[in-house]
């Protein structure tokens, strides 16, 4: 059961952006002083990543724990368990294919956790700007994949 009234909830879920988060901006703000040009939110280009590169095959995707079921932060809301059970399992579904596609396109997928930018954030920032100048620099130990914010030990590859 829900603590709040469904036209307060309704009004609260409403106010959820999918694009053009404060995160989102920290990081594009981030780019752009460090002159790495990007686009935002390019339909064409296969699960909508919040930022990419092209040019250099780069996929940047900047994910909430809430809507993206972080291990560590996500909390299920009390009302209508189930359904929110099953929207978070979807969307960690949907999240996979989009590596794997990306993988099989030998692109460059990097993921940032929303805690790894509230607690780390220059940390996160400045290993994403390493790991992109390497990238489009075509540093040989760079190999296509994904790659994981984590913390203080920066972004990793995970296969």
């Amino acid at each position: 059961m829900d603590k709040y009234p469904k036209n307060i909830r309704r009004k609260t879920m409403q106010a959820i952006k999918s694009s053009n988060s404060s995160l989102e901006l920290m990081v594009r703000k981030f780019l752009w002083k460090n002159k790495i040009k990007y686009r935002v939110n390019q339909k064409k280009l296969f699960g909508n990543p919040d930022i990419s590169l092209k040019k250099y095959k780069i996929a940047l995707f900047i994910d909430s724990c809430f809507w993206h079921g972080c291990k560590l932060h996500c909390r299920m809301p009390m009302g209508n368990k189930e359904y929110w059970t099953r929207k978070i399992e979807n969307n960690k579904k949907r999240d996979s294919k989009v590596n794997e596609y990306y993988k099989s396109n030998k692109w460059f997928i990097i993921r940032i956790w929303e805690h790894d930018l509230k607690h780390f954030d220059n940390f996160t920032l400045e290993d994403l700007n390493n790991l992109i100048n390497a990238i489009m620099n075509g540093k040989p130990k760079v190999v296509p994949g994904l790659y994981v914010s984590n913390g203080k030990r920066g972004i990793k590859k995970r296969d």
